[in-house]
């Protein structure tokens, strides 16, 4: 008898970008690569997106993939469709979207797979705890589940204080290098006129461009001169781009807003930074479970400056792979950057660091801890 499929149901999947999307690929190419029979359920692709060379199923479901009501609902119709096929598999839930569709099919009594397995980012626990609609049908789904991932220490805490439920389930499976920057020699260095300080993630205010922008601003004149901010990533939150914009044509710095970069153009980028900045922050219900891109300008060569919040102490060593600050400290940011600009052994010793730290995870890795290999493999 076959084993059971590992079925991914997902919102978030190429063509579309970001932390969860790059999550979800490499664990399917991880999975399968431990000789699993893989399949990816994901929203359907615009016309005319190619389609990679994979080791899996992907089947595309009709339905955008936002996480509105009415997407939920086809999700949840489609679901039911397949609910036989569903019951012998394990169904793996990568991210908040899925979900909420199976916390409502369950209460419904609509459909409740045999197999549950949940991975948890960070936002989605502080969003699914705060509502009063949804927090039971959170508790049912977790005590349902067969077990339960995160990325970081700091994640799984988070869950476990909000849904004790997890706690003997939950184990960690820490994100790693996509495999095009794993397996890619990083470019060489190239010379620009000034030192750049990169930022590379969507423009929201919870990536916290705002408080780079201003920490750089609050340099002392001789090294603002000797300094310019790039900004890699479109706005996904109403005028936060435009205000970004008005602020820089204010400030004597020399700044770029260089909008989508794809990601096969992402090395030549990094190529002629000198540190790479993310200064995450608190923001509503949303939090910052790790931040794989972290990683990828680590792997490049960047000393990271960031915000020590959420899980990000867990991707960047401070002190030794980059520099956190408090949120709260914006002096502090100031004197971060500072200190790098002005020491370039600091910047070589932690890059290089970052170089090493960058590759010491794999998904074969983490995959490994989640699904336990063939007998086959």
């Amino acid at each position: 008898m076959p084993a059971r499929p590992y079925i991914f149901i997902t919102h978030e999947y190429f063509p579309r970008r970001g932390g969860i999307a790059t999550f979800v690929e490499e664990m399917a190419f991880a999975v399968s690569a431990l000789g699993h029979a893989v399949e990816v359920w994901a929203q359907r692709a615009p016309a005319g997106t190619p389609e990679k060379p994979l080791p899996f199923k992907l089947r595309r479901l009709p339905l955008a993939g936002s996480h509105d009501f009415a997407c939920l609902i086809r999700l949840g119709l489609q679901l039911i469709k397949h609910r036989r096929y569903l019951r012998d598999a394990t169904v793996y839930l990568v991210e908040p979207g899925p979900m909420l569709t199976l916390m409502w099919l369950q209460f419904l009594h609509a459909f409740r797979p045999k197999h549950v397995l949940l991975t948890f980012h960070g936002s989605e626990i502080l969003k699914f705890h705060r509502n009063p609609l949804i927090r039971p049908l959170a508790r049912r789904l977790i005590r349902h589940a067969s077990q339960i991932s995160t990325l970081t220490d700091y994640t799984q805490r988070l869950l476990v204080e909000h849904f004790p439920e997890a706690r003997n389930k939950v184990i960690i499976t820490p994100g790693a290098l996509r495999r095009e920057v794993a397996l890619t020699i990083p470019p060489p260095r190239k010379a620009t006129p000034r030192l750049v300080v990169l930022t590379v993630g969507r423009l929201h205010p919870r990536k916290g461009q705002h408080a780079t922008l201003a920490a750089l601003v609050a340099l002392p004149a001789e090294l603002r001169a000797q300094t310019e901010y790039w900004l890699v990533g479109t706005a996904s939150k109403g005028d936060y781009e435009a205000q970004l914009s008005r602020s820089a044509a204010k400030a004597d710095l020399h700044v770029r807003f260089l909008g989508d970069v794809p990601d096969e153009k992402l090395g030549e980028i990094y190529a002629q930074a000198d540190i790479f900045a993310l200064t995450s922050m608190p923001y509503r219900n949303s939090v910052e479970g790790f931040g794989l891109v972290y990683l990828e300008a680590a792997a490049h060569g960047l000393p990271v400056v960031g915000h020590d919040i959420g899980g990000v102490g867990e991707a960047v060593m401070d002190g030794k792979t980059g520099l956190l600050v408090d949120p709260e400290n914006p002096a502090g940011l100031t004197d971060a950057f500072a200190r790098l600009i002005k020491e370039p052994q600091l910047r070589r010793q932690l890059g290089e660091a970052g170089r090493v730290w960058a590759r010491r995870q794999t998904w074969i890795g983490s995959a490994a801890l989640l699904f336990p290999a063939s007998p086959s493999s």
